[in-house]
């Protein structure tokens, strides 16, 4: 087999790659804690599971201002020679990625909010975005479960 028709795709920066898994992780992790938390009976249990999975959620949010800085600190773009249209589809999926990555938390977090939850990250309490309003919250959670099994897909 002939290898010179292959051409070695460049490798990203260790910053890129080391946001890229650390991401994938905490949503890994966050979407993990929800789905088990209606598992368990115990209350203080799963709150504590609801609790870890907002924080899982903010700090998804806060690696996507850290991947888009480390982006543009690299001016990264898409490395693989390929066709416009396929250079076209690429970009708006990526586009389409992190406008869900930062959506997903968003909509969580106005949902704490509209159920009278405050949230809190690094022990540091955040904003609020929505007042408590019960069925603005249970809709604001059915777009954030809908949003993260569009992220996750």
């Amino acid at each position: 087999m002939r290898t010179e028709h292959f051409k070695a795709i460049p490798r990203r920066p260790g910053a890129v790659i080391f946001l890229h898994w650390l991401t994938l992780v905490a949503l890994l992790g966050a979407v993990l804690l929800i789905l088990v938390r209606d598992e368990f009976d115990g209350r203080e249990l799963r709150y504590w599971l609801l609790d870890a999975h907002r924080y899982l959620g903010l700090l998804v949010f806060a690696l996507l201002f850290a991947r888009l800085v480390t982006r543009y600190r690299h001016r990264l773009s898409i490395l693989v020679e390929a066709s416009r249209l396929a250079t076209l589809a690429a970009s708006l999926i990526h586009f389409a990625l992190y406008v869900l990555l930062a959506t997903v938390p968003l909509l969580g977090w106005a949902a704490s909010n509209a159920l009278g939850q405050d949230v809190h990250f690094l022990g540091v309490p955040l904003p609020v975005l929505e007042k408590p309003d019960d069925d603005l919250g249970d809709r604001l959670q059915e777009w954030d479960k809908t949003a993260a099994w569009s992220l996750l897909a």
